[in-house]
């Protein structure tokens, strides 16, 4: 949802294909789902209808998480890697905001890096399909994440198997996400690159849409095609 300029942007230097998640963006829910991981193996099929070669995988916050399992059941499928404010691992300190308690305006204006920014990406106001298929999606990260909240005890020990390069960025005043988990994904990956992107919040691809494709563009990783 909106994220259509930062798509637009990177189109121009890589062939772009960006499906939604099952049970985001109004689309079927696959009622079986239980954790991020079947949300990924789903992916991973839709992955090999689309390419035959190895692709450089982006994803953003819970779809960071996504990416990250992708890369560790499938990682001869991924050239690259690029993870924006993901979450699935536990920060050591502080906690990952929990949206399941938050009306849409609240938690969204928590995902820029200021009002000020909020009110001006939103200076029209909020259409009532943005607010319906966030609402949808809530549904579907519910059922995946509840328990422990967005993150796996698991995941950590398969990250450290996946040696394709690797870059891990998080906006500077991200207030969803706490800094540690970008700095775990780092830390785990091996060689992986932890950058920040000055004056951004969570969801970057909204607020910051040139920024990010530029901090995309100035890694070794950008030379594989996503």
């Amino acid at each position: 949802m909106g994220s259509e300029p930062f798509l637009e942007a990177l189109a121009e230097h890589f062939t772009v294909v960006a499906p939604d998640l099952p049970g985001y963006g109004l689309s079927d829910r696959p009622v079986w789902a239980r954790s991020p991981r079947d949300l990924a193996f789903l992916m991973l099929r839709v992955l090999d209808r689309v390419a035959d070669e190895p692709v450089h995988l982006f994803g953003a916050g819970f779809g960071g998480w996504i990416a990250a399992e992708m890369a560790v059941l499938a990682p001869n499928r991924f050239s690259a890697l690029t993870l924006l404010g993901p979450a699935g691992l536990q920060p050591r300190t502080g906690e990952i905001l929990d949206q399941m308690d938050l009306e849409f305006q609240m938690y969204i204006r928590t995902c820029f890096s200021s009002d000020e920014a909020f009110d001006k990406y939103f200076a029209s106001g909020v259409s009532d399909e943005y607010v319906d298929g966030w609402d949808y999606g809530r549904e579907m990260t519910a059922r995946v994440t509840w328990k422990p909240w967005m993150f796996s005890r698991q995941l950590p020990q398969m990250l450290i198997e996946f040696t394709a390069p690797a870059l891990v960025l998080r906006g500077q005043h991200d207030r969803v996400i706490p800094a540690d988990c970008a700095v775990r994904y780092a830390e785990l990956l091996p060689g992986a690159e932890l950058r920040e992107l000055a004056g951004a919040g969570h969801i970057v691809e909204l607020e910051s849409p040139e920024a990010l494709v530029a901090e995309i563009l100035r890694h070794p990783a950008a030379v594989s095609q996503a």
